[in-house]
Formats: C-alpha cells, structure tokens, sequence
C-alpha cells in the first residue's frame, strides 16, 4: 500500500482527496498541523506528497525545496494559482506534476497512478532524466526546457532528441539511435535532418545559457555532457 501524504488546508478539499484516495487503497497521512509539516513529513516517510501553494506559515514552494533537500519523493502541486510563473517554479524546485484548482479527481488519481507507476512499479527500472542533478527542466506537457524561469520552446522531435540525449547523459548515443528514437521508419529520413535538429537543440540550449552541452563524437554519434551545465557525473 502505497503512502500519500496531503499538505493542503482547505479541510472540504483535504477531506475530499483523502476519502477518494483511501477508497483506491492508498494510505493518507493528512497534515493539519502546519508548524509540523517537517516533522510529520520525515515521521512518515511517504512515498508520494500532494502540495498546496497557500499555506500557513509557509507556502508550497518552501515546502519544494525542503522536501527535495531530504528525498527525491514525488510531489504534485495542487493550487489554484494558474499563472505560468508560478507552475515553472514548482517544476524547477523539484515538483513532478502541476494541477490547477477546482480539482479535478479523476485527473488526480490518473497523474497518481503514472507516477506511482514510473518511480515504484513497472516502469521503475530506468531512472528518468535527473531533476535534482541538472538546473534545466524539460516538460513534457508543452515540450519545452526551462531554467530560472526562462524557458525554450521545443519542437516535437527537438524535445524527443533532448530527452533521450539527457536520459543518456554523459555517454554516447548513436546516429542510429537518435534516428531510430525520432522516426519510426529511418530509411526514408534524409540524414543531415538529424543534424539540423541537434543544431536547433544546441542553439536553444545556448541561448539559456549553457554553451558546447551536446558534442559530435565524429561518425558515432552525439554526448549530452552534463559538466558543462553543472551535472554531475555518474
């Protein structure tokens, strides 16, 4: 039984999410005492947090970063602030999902499910790329990569290259799997397309100021190398 923990103090919206969850089979640890949330937090241990923004005595976003400091637990903001802002710097303190208030349960309990399913369940075995290692984020909702609030938008291919350059960090991905990732049938694909796109890849990662991130391994392939935006290696 997996362990939620709720951090909201809207108790009608608390309670909801709690009877809902329980009903599913999830254990829930609500927090009602907001000078405890730390304590309550490392007592428990749990394996997902459901986080609101307004809080007493502090917000969500303090919450992301205490959290992410102790664990790499999975956290979904819910909040009613639906400003652009606002959801970019949950992502970039460590959030894994954002949801837009009036909640919506069945979206809840769908985004719940494919998280416990991609860090505890079946598509557990290969880590996706490392949000706590690397200051850029790539978000997968409208295919961009942000850092500090500034943000890139990403073609469709342009994100699917940089995502399995990042999953790969550090160690060289072939042509032919870049090609092979991007186009479902490679022989029909004229080869200076993938280049094209990892230059375009390259031009925005420079213009949010990380300089030489992707190299050429000259008639291999390509490495997205971490220690030239802060990575750390492996």
């Amino acid at each position: 039984m997996f362990k939620i923990m709720i951090v909201e103090d809207d108790i009608k919206i608390r309670t909801l999410m709690t009877d809902i969850l329980r009903k599913y089979s999830y254990e829930v640890v609500e927090v009602a005492d907001f000078l405890q949330v730390e304590k309550i937090f490392e007592q428990e241990a749990p394996q997902l947090v459901l986080l609101d923004l307004n809080l007493p005595y502090y917000d969500g976003f303090y919450y992301c970063r205490v959290f992410r400091r102790k664990t790499t637990v999975p956290i979904i903001v819910i909040s009613a602030r639906d400003e652009e802002s606002s959801q970019v710097l949950s992502m970039e303190l460590g959030a894994d999902d954002y949801i837009v208030k009036p909640l919506n349960i069945q979206v809840l309990l769908a985004k719940i499910m494919a998280i416990m399913r991609r860090n505890y369940g079946e598509y557990a075995g290969k880590p996706e790329p490392e949000k706590e290692q690397l200051p850029i984020h790539l978000d997968d909702r409208n295919f961009s990569i942000s850092c500090k609030g500034a943000v890139e938008e990403l073609s469709k291919n342009e994100y699917k290259l940089l995502k399995k350059l990042m999953e790969n960090k550090d160690t060289i991905v072939t042509r032919e799997e870049l090609l092979g990732e991007l186009w479902d049938d490679v022989h029909f694909v004229v080869d200076n397309t993938l280049t094209v796109n990892v230059t375009r890849v390259k031009s925005k990662l420079a213009s949010l100021g990380f300089q030489d991130v992707i190299k050429v391994k000259r008639g291999v392939g390509y490495i997205f190398d971490s220690a030239m935006i802060g990575g750390t290696r492996q």
